[in-house]
């Protein structure tokens, strides 16, 4: 499917394979055969990573020709090594065009052969995550990539075009792809059925039953919010993952595989606060952050321990920016959350809270994913940097919101000092005349309701809520004739009986989480 002419292979005479490695393919292959789990994961998790630090530290693994021979030549298991030699490739060297172009079509030709073959395998589910979470990864990558318009050569341009062409990482091509896994697999009529609960109890390996098929569907509806998102498509992102329901946990898999249940929620919780719903973007970030705060001690020797900080800082940062922009939000936080953030972001919060728009700007650089263009360039007349086009639109979308109530904290702030006042009297405070008054009132009244998601399986739907503990509302005074501002307190005295049922049910879920297997990944937790 991809253009090959006109390149440099650039590993050439690499291919001396040593014979620890031609037995670890050769015992992989066997394992994998013979549907041994344990030993399958033992090898790709660990195995496969010390031999890449021994032998190809900065180089690629030894390409299929030169495996295939003690592997009986087996086609599913060739694609299978491909995926891995490119993936350890992507993370280790410089992949160039042709790289990519042929890690696309091994990508292809895995995927259609396991949507259009009966293929009777187990593999490991972290392993299955894995293959979804570099897919998207090389697709983002690629799209990185071919935005550098200007820095390339008009033969690099050329090649970039017959990619175009072949649709090489083309944006539609991959979320058919990624639909395609999800139909086949059944998945959703699975979860519709009993919500997962099968799934979760068995972790995917049914009796006489290959797993593959059906967790990759599973794991590609994360995918596909993923891709949504990254082309600031937050909507139907949401909409997407539909069949999973982010907060019912006893039925939920992706615990279980740490980069998956990061992703999923990172992302979730993105688009919800670039939706302006800051209350579920809240409650996303802190079932994530929870989570992080709870596992991370397992997973310090891992190779997704890095990324996994990554991803917790991000999202602390996100969270900050949650509650700069919806303060009551905090009342959803768990309070290990809540004393991380202070701790993390406690001077940006204060000056957010003071309108200052350098730090919304600051925060969000170093939190959003790396947005992609759905289409190419037009690589004839690109002269900049189309990959920074596709950031600046969501960061001027979310900056507009941002401006929109840079007056609304000091307004909220004397609003809080009085239970009345005149108009005139709050305009001399706020240094504007009363129609401008008017206005930022009815912004505040505005701003203050939210969609918050209402239980059901559609997270794009929800009810409107009024999100603060302010009410107030504009009345003539009836001896005077002055309008005025009349203010009451929503704030409600909290008692002992949530407090506890909180603890009660937070004290259940360490408990499951205290049970669950412990795994590790081999990838990186929700590269992006």
């Amino acid at each position: 499917m991809a253009y090959r002419g006109g390149y440099d292979d650039g590993y050439e005479g690499f291919y001396q394979v040593p014979d620890i490695v031609k037995q670890w393919a050769h015992y992989f292959y066997r394992h994998i055969r013979h549907r041994n789990i344990p030993e399958i994961q033992s090898m790709y998790e660990i195995s496969f990573l010390r031999l890449s630090d021994r032998y190809y530290k900065a180089a690629p693994w030894p390409e299929v020709q030169h495996i295939q021979e003690v592997v009986d030549q087996d086609h599913v298991f060739c694609l299978l090594y491909k995926e891995m030699y490119f993936r350890h490739l992507y993370a280790r060297c410089q992949p160039t065009l042709r790289d990519r172009c042929d890690s696309w079509d091994n990508y292809c030709d895995l995927f259609g052969l396991l949507l259009t073959s009966n293929v009777n395998m187990q593999l490991p589910n972290i392993w299955l995550w894995d293959m979804v979470d570099e897919f998207l990864y090389q697709f983002q990558s690629f799209c990185q990539y071919r935005g550098k318009v200007q820095s390339m050569s008009p033969e690099e341009i050329e090649n970039l075009k017959k990619c175009e062409v072949k649709k090489v990482w083309n944006t539609i091509e991959v979320l058919n792809i990624l639909q395609a896994l999800v139909d086949k697999s059944g998945i959703v009529a699975e979860l519709e059925g009993d919500g997962g609960a099968r799934l979760c109890q068995l972790e995917g390996y049914y009796p006489q039953s290959s797993n593959v098929l059906r967790m990759l569907g599973y794991f590609s509806l994360t995918g596909l919010m993923r891709v949504h998102c990254l082309v600031g498509d937050y909507y139907t992102a949401l909409k997407a993952i539909y069949p999973l329901n982010l907060h019912e946990r006893a039925h939920l898999f992706t615990p279980r595989i740490p980069g998956a249940h990061i992703t999923l929620f990172y992302y979730g919780g993105f688009s919800y606060l670039m939706q302006r719903r800051y209350l579920d973007a809240a409650r996303c970030f802190n079932t994530a952050l929870l989570y992080i705060y709870r596992v991370k001690g397992a997973h310090r020797t891992s190779p997704q321990f890095d990324q996994m900080l990554k991803k917790n800082e991000q999202m602390y940062q996100l969270l900050a920016i949650c509650l700069a922009l919806c303060p009551v939000a905090s009342k959803s936080l768990d309070e290990n959350v809540l004393m991380q953030l202070r701790e993390r972001q406690t001077d940006n919060m204060a000056a957010m809270g003071r309108g200052d728009n350098d730090v919304y700007d600051t925060l969000f650089r170093d939190a959003c994913p790396k947005f992609v263009t759905s289409t190419p360039p037009a690589y004839d007349q690109a002269t900049t940097n189309t990959n920074q086009l596709a950031f600046r639109a969501q960061l001027n979308s979310f900056l507009l919101e941002v401006r929109s109530q840079q007056t609304l904290p000091q307004l909220k702030q004397y609003l809080l000092l009085y239970s009345s006042i005149t108009l005139t009297r709050l305009a001399a405070l706020m240094d504007c005349d009363e129609g401008a008054l008017r206005q930022q009132l009815l912004c505040l009244k505005n701003k203050q309701r939210q969609l918050k998601w209402d239980g059901g399986k559609d997270m794009t739907a929800g009810t409107w809520t009024v999100a603060t503990d302010l009410e107030f509302h504009i009345d003539v005074d009836t001896e005077t004739g002055h309008e005025m501002v009349l203010v009451s307190d929503t704030q409600q005295v909290l008692t002992y009986a949530p407090f506890l049922a909180h603890h009660i049910i937070r004290f259940e879920e360490i408990i499951r989480d205290l049970s669950l297997p412990p795994t590790a990944g081999m990838a990186g937790a929700a590269r992006a």
